[in-house]
């Protein structure tokens, strides 16, 4: 049972790691922290995978309809559409400072290396993109026994505090800010084969769209997801000339699984929560549209550029 957190004068926000061992372990911790929201009155919402929902489902029992229960195999399968989720949750939940609970599960056993990589960057932007006053407890369970140490070791550097069965502590590895920036301006890693490479300006962005479609059409894409990840591009490429790019490159790779795409620039993007907010009407953000159509976003900015980097699998 989570029963060690020290008490608060005033509420704020926590963004913490449970690590956990096995079944027993989860439901020990997880289920006394659920019940304990309810008890005062506090909306809790609950993302982790399906098999993990009803364990708590059943520890809960005739509690579990107070809770709102969301599949993070669904939710997180674009982990850039998490942040999202819990700002709706919030809106709708914490209005006049009244605190509210949740449990996120970005990271579990099977995630792909790209998969995990934004997972571990949503992680980090957690710790910006929550106001630090906001009455919000999130806890992020971590399955020490299945996940690779490496894993463990990152969650101690995007985590204030970590949780154990009989431990709640401080971490002394958390870098806040500074890791998330460092995670968004890391390089990606290199694609296998020569892509297709096309660049665009103000000039032949009309055209772009329609060259594009046909292109990954020829690769074999299905007509309804070139049209989506077309439609996709050609918006990321007038946000890159909306935000000062002189030029700017796309760049589609035919991979055996999926169409990865590129959208590359010469203005950095500054903002690494851009795309994880629902714009404006008059907003140019091709990366909110990008997240709602493709499989997975992956997002990087440097001094003098940026890349955007679009996955949508086949089938």
């Amino acid at each position: 049972m989570i029963n060690s957190s020290p008490a608060r004068a005033e509420q704020s926000y926590r963004h913490e790691a449970f690590l956990w061992h096995d079944a027993s372990d989860f439901t020990a911790g997880l289920v006394p922290f659920i019940e304990d929201g309810l008890q005062a009155d506090e909306s809790v919402m609950v993302a982790v995978i399906p098999e993990h929902t009803q364990w708590l489902r059943d520890g809960l029992a005739t509690s579990a309809d107070a809770v709102t229960f969301v599949d993070m195999v669904d939710l997180g399968a674009n982990p850039a559409r998490i942040i999202p989720a819990w700002q709706k949750f919030l809106d709708t939940h914490a209005g006049a400072n009244r605190p509210v609970r949740g449990i996120g599960e970005p990271i579990w056993p099977g995630r792909s290396a790209e998969e995990l990589l934004e997972c571990q960057l949503h992680e980090a932007l957690l710790n910006l993109a929550v106001d630090p006053e906001m009455p919000f407890w999130l806890l992020c369970p971590y399955d020490v026994e299945h996940l690779s140490p490496d894993v463990v070791e990152e969650a101690h550097r995007s985590h204030p505090v970590i949780v154990e069965a009989d431990a709640y502590q401080g971490s002394p590895h958390y870098a806040g800010r500074a890791h998330a920036d460092s995670m968004f301006a890391a390089e990606l890693a290199e694609l296998n084969g020569e892509p297709f490479s096309m660049n665009f300006n103000a000039d032949n962005l009309g055209r772009l769209l329609a060259y594009v479609r046909l292109e990954l059409y020829v690769a074999g894409l299905e007509a309804d997801k070139a049209s989506d990840l077309a439609v996709v591009i050609r918006r990321l490429a007038l946000s890159s000339l909306h935000r000062g790019a002189r030029q700017g490159v796309v760049r589609i790779w035919d991979q055996p699984k999926s169409m990865v795409c590129e959208v590359a620039d010469d203005v950095s993007v500054e903002d690494p929560l851009l795309g994880r907010r629902a714009p404006l009407a008059e907003d140019y953000d091709g990366l909110w549209l990008a997240n709602q159509l493709c499989d997975l976003v992956q997002v990087r900015a440097f001094i003098g550029g940026g890349t955007v980097r679009l996955h949508k699998r086949r089938g």
